[in-house]
């Protein structure tokens, strides 16, 4: 990838018809290889998208809305860019069509070619999101209350440390904090991670998040950098990270990833979303 061929953090003007090729792709790989995942991933998953701000016209011209919830696994080849979704999203506004599942179809066509893999699309109706979906706070151990000096903001893996202890736990904090990869604009979440194995020292745990503060990532390369650096130096039997980002123009993203056969995460809401 080079500048000239990023459609992003530059002003933009705005489509009034539908254009599938506003879609911007990237490589998972090229991340993954970063990180050392080459050959054969330790885990599975997926990310969630939920949009807030998705409407088109209908046969006769009159507006529609929707929430549309997007399921994008962990193995499809590229993720899309989150600027290049909402201009696509964006590219509905002012284009009829004559059913829900016209657009429904459209979506998961484009969707899919993208990334690479079969993606999941529902549209939903506010009213039965609204009743579907309801803000859950899940029973964790909150590690933000830990009275900590902080004095260090950039990503440090080697700040995790573990006790000789084993124990099961679902841990959580709200102090996720990084910045997109593209704009540099920032990105905050929710970070939760249920693990069984030796324990991990909660106050380490903490300052290993705050290090993300200044970090440039896309959310899903985040979540894996979390999950790759915690299997390696704290060594867990069964490890599960999910982070729920909050929404930006509309978009809110939720990368979970685990090692545990079977595990499947839900997209539920947190507070802030």
């Amino acid at each position: 990838m080079t500048d000239k061929t990023i459609p992003l953090g530059k002003e933009v003007s705005y489509p009034q018809q539908y254009d599938a090729s506003l879609l911007f792709p990237v490589a998972r790989q090229l991340k993954r290889d970063e990180l050392g995942l080459k050959k054969g991933l330790p885990f599975h998953g997926s990310e969630f998208w939920n949009g807030y701000e998705l409407s088109w016209l209908n046969g006769k011209g009159k507006p529609q809305v929707a929430i549309g919830v997007f399921e994008f696994p962990y193995d499809t080849a590229n993720i899309i860019e989150s600027k290049s979704f909402k201009l696509y999203l964006n590219s509905y506004n002012q284009t009829r069509f004559d059913t829900w599942q016209e657009v429904q179809h459209r979506l998961q066509k484009d969707l899919s070619q993208a990334a690479g893999g079969e993606v999941s699309v529902n549209l939903y109706r506010l009213a039965y999101y609204q009743k579907s979906v309801p803000v859950i706070e899940t029973e964790t151990v909150l590690i933000d209350e830990l009275d900590i000096e902080v004095d260090y903001y950039d990503y440090d893996a080697s700040l995790l440390k573990t006790h000789d202890k084993a124990v099961e736990e679902y841990l959580r904090s709200d102090l996720l904090k990084s910045n997109c990869l593209i704009t540099s604009q920032p990105d905050w979440a929710t970070v939760l991670v249920r693990y069984k194995g030796q324990q991990i020292d909660h106050e380490s745990l903490l300052r290993y998040f705050i290090s993300f503060r200044n970090h440039n990532e896309f959310h899903e390369q985040c979540v894996e950098r979390i999950f790759t650096d915690i299997m390696d130096i704290c060594q867990p039997q069964e490890l599960t990270v999910y982070a729920r980002y909050t929404r930006r123009g509309g978009l809110d993203i939720n990368p979970w990833r685990s090692n545990v056969e079977g595990h499947s995460e839900l997209n539920t809401r947190l507070v802030r979303q």
